[in-house]
């Protein structure tokens, strides 16, 4: 089955306060995870985990090397690595009990986002945060 993004899952994801694990966040400053991390912290006011082999601080967010580390309840987790490597990170955010995947612009992993939806966890793929908020006039 394709996916299709619910118009309404993105709106309430973008507006419901929570916690976004970063997939692929690091302190470079030049990738796109770095200023759409920023955006959903300061413009969409949600609390970041940057998850990064690294485990930098981002943002003043604390850094972990992988989604099992991140203390305390994930709401949604944010997958900025290749479309090969996204599977893994959904299987993982189904482990730790996250609300929701959110798979960035071009990440497109239809297996994983079936087996994210029947584990109860809502999707959202091949889309960019700041793109929808800004579409839908959020931020």
């Amino acid at each position: 089955m394709t996916h299709v993004n619910d118009p309404e899952v993105v709106h309430r994801l973008l507006t419901t306060p929570g916690r976004w694990a970063v997939v692929g966040l690091s302190t470079n400053q030049n990738r796109a995870a770095h200023g759409v991390a920023a955006f959903v912290k300061d413009a969409l006011g949600m609390t970041i985990a940057a998850i990064h082999p690294s485990a930098s601080t981002v943002h003043d967010a604390p850094g972990y090397e992988r989604l099992t580390d991140v203390p305390g309840a994930i709401d949604v987790v944010d997958v900025f690595v290749n479309s090969t490597r996204a599977g893994d990170v959904v299987d993982q955010a189904i482990a730790v009990g996250a609300g929701a995947v959110w798979l960035q612009l071009g990440v497109i992993d239809e297996e994983a986002a079936d087996r994210a939806r029947a584990a109860g966890l809502e999707v959202v793929m091949d889309a960019c945060p700041v793109i929808e908020a800004s579409r839908l006039g959020i931020a």
